[in-house]
C-alpha cells in the first residue's frame, strides 16, 4: 500500500489517529464510520504497509523545563562517509536535538535543539562543537513557537 492507494476511508483514519493515537478503536471507527472489525482491518493494513511508523506522545516542553528552542545550522568542509559517520553518531547521542536534517542550500545541516534554558544549550553546543570539527555553526533562538508539530496533511 501506498499513498496512492488510498482512499476516503483510509485518509480519515490517519487523520484521526494524528490528531488523538489514544482512542480506543470503538472511537476510531465511530470517527470514520467503519464497524470495529472493519476498521480494525484497516488500520492492521495501515500499520503492515509502514504508513503508520509508530504511536508517540506529544509533550508540552515548556510544562516539562525545555522552554528553549534553538534551530542550529552547520556547514561543513567534510563531506566523507567517514566524517559523516562520525558527526551523526555525535548529534545522535545528544538527547536534547530532536530533529535532525541534511539540506540543500548554505547550510550542510539543520538541527532543532530543545533545551532548559541559555546555558543549558551553552552546554550543549559546547558539546556539540567539541566532537566534531565544523566550519559554521549559526544558532537562531525562537522567540514562539506558531505551528510546532502539526499533523501531516492526509
Amino acid at each position: 500500500m501506498n499513498a496512492s492507494s488510498l482512499d476516503q476511508i483510509d485518509r480519515a483514519i490517519l487523520r484521526a489517529l494524528q490528531h488523538d493515537a489514544a482512542q480506543s478503536q470503538r472511537e476510531l471507527a465511530e470517527t470514520v464510520g467503519l464497524s470495529q472489525n472493519a476498521c480494525w482491518r484497516r488500520l492492521k493494513i495501515l500499520q503492515d504497509s509502514g504508513l503508520i511508523a509508530g504511536q508517540t506522545l506529544r509533550l508540552n516542553a515548556p510544562q516539562i523545563g525545555l522552554g528553549l528552542t534553538v534551530f542550529v545550522m552547520v556547514r561543513t568542509r567534510h563531506h566523507s562517509r567517514d566524517w559523516l559517520a562520525i558527526f551523526r553518531r555525535e548529534v545522535m547521542n545528544i538527547p536534547h536535538v530532536i530533529d535532525f536534517y541534511r539540506i540543500a542550500g548554505d547550510y550542510d545541516y539543520m538541527l532543532k535543539i530543545v533545551a532548559e534554558d541559555m546555558n543549558a544549550f551553552d552546554q550543549i553546543y559546547q558539546r556539540l562543537t567539541a566532537k566534531v570539527e565544523l566550519e559554521t555553526v549559526t544558532s537562531y533562538i525562537t522567540m514562539e513557537a506558531i505551528a510546532n508539530a502539526r499533523d501531516l496533511p492526509v
